[in-house]
């Protein structure tokens, strides 16, 4: 499925807008990373692409088809998406919770099988989180949190067969080695489906496919929202950045492409 974004504008109420005249294109079975400053508007994105804002202008699509022209239930079986910050109501275990996002394969009265149980299991060993199956999912630390989400959503995925899946910074409180984790799992989600997610860690924008950079730049006391996709060069500019901050020296511009090439 390619989803294509076309001149897209939108503005909050009384407000500049956020995002102004906004375009491009993922293809299926691509990786998409999405970068920038917290601010700049790349969660107003990703809510405009699922439905959750309207009244903007422009066009979204899947596969030619404008997503305004789909019921709720229809983009449910195109999109999953992973907010960025998901704290339960009750204390139920991970390994429960995991098990109530495949409850829609079950009739009314039937419990969870054997085999969805292991694929959840699976799921959560994949990103080294398994002994946290029986944890109260409610007192998870925010890097466990991000990881056994992914893990959700990649089962579920999985077993669905959808077509795009969306993550909003699902790495937050995550670094080093849980973040490259993290990254060559997208990448490999992204074999099936189709990935988008917003980042600010180098070892998951990494593996991306493709990357977007989000950026509000002000001309004439007026601001601009400007997205661009990156070249390599471009690419490895922007993690040496994240790397190191503002300043980019030899040294953060070697481990950027480090970390590129090692993701291949």
């Amino acid at each position: 499925m390619t989803l294509t974004v076309s001149h897209l504008t939108f503005a909050y109420p009384k407000a500049s807008p956020v995002l102004e005249d906004v375009s491009f294109t993922v293809p299926a079975g691509d990786f998409l990373s999405v970068l920038g400053a917290n601010g700049a508007g790349k969660s107003t994105l990703f809510r405009c692409l699922l439905g959750g804002l309207e009244g903007y202008t422009g066009a979204i699509s899947l596969d030619g088809r404008d997503v305004r022209t789909f019921s709720r239930r229809e983009m449910a079986a195109r999109i999953a998406y992973i907010p960025q910050i998901h704290r339960p109501t009750f204390g139920y275990s991970v390994l429960d919770t995991a098990l109530m996002g495949l409850t829609r394969h079950l009739s009314p009265f039937q419990s969870p099988s054997k085999a969805l149980e292991q694929q959840a299991l699976t799921a959560l060993e994949r990103l080294g989180v398994a002994h946290l199956a029986q944890r109260n999912f409610a007192a998870l630390s925010g890097g466990e949190l991000s990881r056994i989400m992914l893990a959700f959503k990649s089962a579920l995925a999985d077993r669905d067969a959808l077509p795009t899946v969306i993550y909003d910074e699902i790495d937050t409180g995550v670094s080093g080695l849980a973040a490259g984790r993290i990254g060559q799992l997208l990448h490999q989600t992204a074999k099936g489906h189709q990935v988008l997610c917003i980042t600010h860690t180098p070892q998951v924008a990494a593996f991306a496919d493709n990357q977007l950079l989000i950026q509000k730049n002000v001309r004439n006391d007026r601001t601009f929202t400007e997205i661009h996709t990156l070249d390599m060069d471009g690419r490895v500019e922007v993690l040496a950045r994240m790397i190191s901050g503002d300043k980019v020296s030899d040294l953060s511009l070697a481990s950027a492409r480090e970390l590129i090439e090692k993701s291949q």
